[in-house]
C-alpha cells in the first residue's frame, strides 16, 4: 500500500492539495479498473495517516472520493447488468467495487470519529458535518450492497457505526439538513434520508434477490426515501425498528414488544402509493426519465423490483408450513434442461447429480448448505430433486441464499412439486409429434389449485393465446392457458385448464 511505499511523513505529496490534484489528474482516465484501484489505495492511506489535521484529511478524502465516483458508476453498471457476464469479470468487479466502498465507509467514519473527539481541525469542518455524516451513511449503503450481492455476513460494527452516526445527527439537530451528496447531483439528500433508505432497503429481504434486483431495489427506495419516516414513538404506521443502544440489523415491529427511549421506528406511510403509481407507468412499458437507476433497464425488469418492494410492504413473508430439523439426502441437478434430462428416458443425462443434505424440511420447502462446486446456484435457480431411495424426481426453486461466518452458503428452496413427468408440447391444431419438452407437475398433498394443471416450460415458451396438446401415458389432454405464474431464469411456470380427450376426438377451433 502507499503507506508502506512512502512512509508516514507529513511532507508526503498527499499533504499538499496541489500535489493531490496533480495525482488525480494523472489517473488513467480510460482505465476505470486501474483508476479505482489506485483511488482505493489512496483512501486507505489517507485513513491511516493520523498526523494530518482533520480539516486537511477530510478535504483530501472528499477530493479522492469525488474523483472515484465516475469510475464507480461505470463499473457498477457493468456489474449490475441484466445480461450475463463471465465469472472472472464478475469476481473482478465485485472485489474492486466492494473493496473501494469498504475503505470509503471506514475512511468517512474515521474522520467522523476524529470530529467527535475534537481533534485538531474539527472547528474548521464543523460546517460540513451534515455532508460528512451523510457520506458516511451513503458509503455504508454501498458497502452493504456488495456484501449482500454475495449474500455475506454483515459485521455488527456496521450497525454500531450507523447508530452512532444517527444519534450524533439527531442530538446536534442536523438530521434533516439538506446536502448535495456529490457535485453534479441535482437532488438533495440528508442524513435522515440516507439512514431511512438503508434500513428499509436492507429489511426488504435481500437474501431473496439476485444481485441485479438488490441494486434496483436500493435505487428505487432511494428515489422515494422522502416517503419514509423515522420517529421515537411506536404507532400503527411503523414497520421496522432500530435500537440505538443495542444496534443490530433492523427488525420487524412487534406491537406487543417492550420499547425504550433509544428505539427508533421507521414508517412508510406513502411509499406504497408511490410504488403503485410507478408500477402503473412501468406496465405501459415506460421507465420514467426521473427514475435514477444507475443504468438502463427494461420496464419489465424494473417492474419486478417494484413488485418485490410492494410485496414487502403489503404482505411480509410468513412461514406457512412448519419445518423440522432433518438430515435428508437429495440428489440435485440445476437447470430446466438438466431436470428434463433426468425425467425423459430419451434425453437421459449420465452425469452424476450433486448430493445435498438438508438442514430443515417441510412439505413446502427445505434448506441446505451448498456443497462445494455449486457456483451455478443463484436466486431463482430451478432444481431437480430426488430424495434418497426414491425413483422419481421433483422440482424446487432457490428462493433464499445466505453466507455464514464459515463462508458456507445456505440455500432455502421452495418445492414446486414432489413428482414431475416429462411431456411434449404440441400445438392444439397439429397432430401429436415430438414437440418441445416440458415438465408436468403432479399436485402436492395440500394443493389448493382447484384442478388446474401446472407445467414448467422452457423460458419464453408460454403463450396466453395458444392452447396445447400433450400425451401423458395413455391419455391425451388439451391444455387451455390460464396464465403465467412465474418467469424464471430458464423456465416459465404456467397454469392451464385441463381437458381430457378421447382417443379419436377432434379438437374444434
Amino acid at each position: 500500500m502507499l503507506a508502506r511505499i512512502f512512509g508516514k511523513k507529513s511532507d508526503h505529496p498527499l499533504a499538499d492539495v496541489k500535489s493531490v490534484q496533480e495525482m488525480l489528474e494523472n489517473l488513467p482516465k480510460n482505465d476505470a479498473y486501474k483508476s479505482l484501484m489506485e483511488l482505493t489505495d489512496l483512501v486507505e492511506w489517507v485513513t491511516e495517516h493520523d498526523d494530518f489535521k482533520l480539516d486537511h484529511q477530510f478535504a483530501i478524502l472528499r477530493m479522492i472520493d469525488e474523483a472515484a465516483q465516475p469510475y464507480s458508476r461505470k463499473l457498477s453498471r457493468e456489474y449490475f447488468t441484466p445480461f450475463e457476464i463471465n465469472k472472472f469479470q464478475e469476481n473482478r468487479l465485485w472485489s474492486l467495487l466492494g473493496n473501494y466502498y469498504r475503505q470509503a465507509a471506514n475512511a468517512y467514519y474515521t474522520v467522523f470519529d476524529r470530529f467527535c473527539n475534537a481533534d485538531k481541525g474539527s472547528n474548521t469542518i464543523k460546517v460540513h458535518i451534515p455532508l460528512l455524516t451523510a457520506r458516511a451513511v451513503h458509503s455504508l449503503i454501498c458497502h452493504l450492497k456488495y456484501i449482500s450481492a454475495r449474500y455475506g455476513q454483515v459485521d455488527d460494527r456496521i450497525w454500531a457505526n450507523l447508530a452512532r452516526l444517527y444519534k450524533h445527527s439527531e442530538q446536534l439537530q442536523y438530521l434533516d439538513t439538506p446536502v448535495r451528496l456529490y457535485p453534479g447531483m441535482h437532488v438533495s439528500t440528508s442524513v435522515k434520508c440516507e439512514v431511512c433508505r438503508l434500513l428499509v432497503w436492507y429489511d426488504s429481504g435481500l437474501s431473496t434477490l439476485s444481485p441485479l434486483y438488490i441494486h434496483l431495489a436500493e435505487r428505487i427506495v432511494e428515489q422515494y426515501c422522502s416517503s419514509i419516516s423515522i420517529q421515537s414513538e411506536l404507532s400503527g404506521a411503523v414497520r421496522v425498528s432500530f435500537d440505538l443502544n443495542n444496534p443490530t440489523e433492523p427488525s420487524r415491529i412487534n406491537m406487543d414488544a417492550t420499547t425504550h427511549p433509544a428505539m427508533r421506528f421507521i414508517g412508510m406511510p406513502t411509499l406504497q402509493a408511490k410504488l403503485e403509481g410507478l408500477m402503473k407507468v412501468l406496465k405501459k412499458n415506460i421507465v420514467p426519465d426521473d427514475l435514477s437507476l444507475g443504468g438502463s433497464y427494461e420496464a419489465e425488469i424494473v417492474g419486478n423490483a417494484v413488485q418485490h418492494l410492494l410485496t414487502y410492504l403489503t404482505a411480509p413473508p410468513v412461514r406457512r408450513n412448519l419445518r423440522r430439523m432433518a438430515n435428508a439426502t437429495l440428489n440435485v441437478v440445476n437447470g430446466f434442461d438438466q431436470v428434463v434430462g433426468r425425467t425423459d428416458a430419451l434425453q437421459y443425462n449420465e452425469n452424476n447429480p450433486a448430493v445435498w443434505v438438508t438442514e430443515e424440511i417441510s412439505i413446502a420447502g427445505f434448506s441446505s448448505i451448498l456443497p462445494s462446486g455449486s457456483d451455478g446456484i443463484g436466486i431463482g435457480s430451478l432444481l431437480g430433486i430426488q430424495p434418497e431411495g426414491m425413483s422419481h424426481w421433483g422440482v424446487a426453486v432457490v428462493r433464499r441464499l445466505l453466507r455464514d461466518d464459515a463462508n458456507q452458503m445456505h440455500a432455502g428452496a421452495e418445492i414446486l412439486a414432489n413428482r414431475v413427468a416429462c411431456v411434449y408440447l404440441n400445438q392444439s391444431s397439429s397432430e401429436f409429434s415430438d414437440g418441445q419438452p416440458a415438465l408436468w407437475l403432479y399436485p402436492k398433498q395440500d394443493d389448493l389449485s382447484g384442478g388446474a394443471q401446472f407445467l414448467l416450460m422452457k423460458a419464453d415458451t408460454f403463450s396466453a393465446s395458444q392452447s396445447l396438446k400433450i400425451q401423458l401415458g395413455e391419455k391425451k389432454y388439451l391444455l387451455i392457458p390460464s396464465g403465467l405464474q412465474e418467469k424464471g431464469l430458464d423456465y416459465d411456470l404456467a397454469k392451464f385448464k385441463l381437458i381430457e380427450q378421447e382417443a379419436d376426438s377432434e379438437v374444434v377451433h
